[in-house]
């Protein structure tokens, strides 16, 4: 299974307002797993940004003279995506504006969902935490996710950031490595029992500590007060009692 988590910088936020594409990101996944592999351009808008806009990401006009438009990088970030589930936090506006710019490629039209399924994780996570604030740094909070360098939206490091959410939200993931090579990984060629890792059976015994008198006794007294305070038997007690 391949997922890319993708995310955009814009020169506004309305693309019926003309506004476009300044940078893309996207990371990919394969299997679950980070491989390395990802996408990263910025593009010549050819018109203004809005100051509001350049506040949030920090790009500037000067910053994007040099670079391609987007009818010259756009084969190669559909070669990118294609076949792919993207996962894109607020995918609407970002696939809106992506779908605008195939829009102006003329005879080479396209959309994105000719290439690929979206998956809005912003959508998974109203779901999963209703009622609460799931912006990417509130996700990022709630999930233990490290976004410290993110003092200005960047595509590639939102698109790293968000990968690191989706795994955790959608499976509990917290080993977010690039291979099965990692230390602490299972090596199925090393383990015929399925990658089932066995203790040797040669290894020291466990020590058991076993309570002292004096722990006993204060057990036994917690026991009681206990049982005063609810006016019933201790569960504790019955169940010793049945084991014995």
């Amino acid at each position: 299974m391949r997922h890319v988590v993708l995310d955009t910088e814009t020169t506004g936020l309305e693309v019926t307002q003309g506004h476009r594409i300044i940078e893309i990101g996207c990371v990919e996944l394969v299997n679950r797993k980070l491989t390395g592999n990802h996408y990263h351009q910025y593009v010549q808008p050819q018109r203004e940004i809005d100051p509001g806009a350049m506040e949030v990401h920090g790009i500037t006009p000067d910053f994007l003279a040099d670079k391609p438009t987007f009818d010259r990088v756009a084969d190669e970030f559909l070669a990118f995506i294609d076949g792919a589930e993207l996962i894109i936090h607020n995918a609407p506006f970002d696939v809106g504006f992506i779908d605008a710019e195939l829009d102006r490629l003329g005879a080479r039209r396209t959309a994105v969902a000719d290439h690929c399924r979206v998956t809005d994780s912003l959508v998974l996570a109203r779901r999963k935490h209703p009622g609460q604030r799931n912006s990417l740094d509130a996700l990022c909070q709630r999930y233990g996710v490290d976004n410290s360098t993110r003092t200005l939206h960047g595509a590639l490091l939102d698109a790293e950031i968000l990968a690191d959410v989706f795994l955790l939200m959608t499976g509990g993931q917290t080993s977010l490595g690039l291979s099965d090579d990692e230390e602490g990984s299972l090596d199925t060629a090393d383990n015929p029992d399925g990658g089932i890792r066995r203790l040797p059976t040669s290894r020291p015994p466990l020590r058991v500590m076993r309570a002292s008198a004096e722990e006993l006794a204060r057990h036994e007294q917690r026991l009681d007060a206990i049982a005063a305070a609810s006016g019933g038997p201790v569960i504790w007690r019955e169940q010793q009692s049945a084991a014995e």
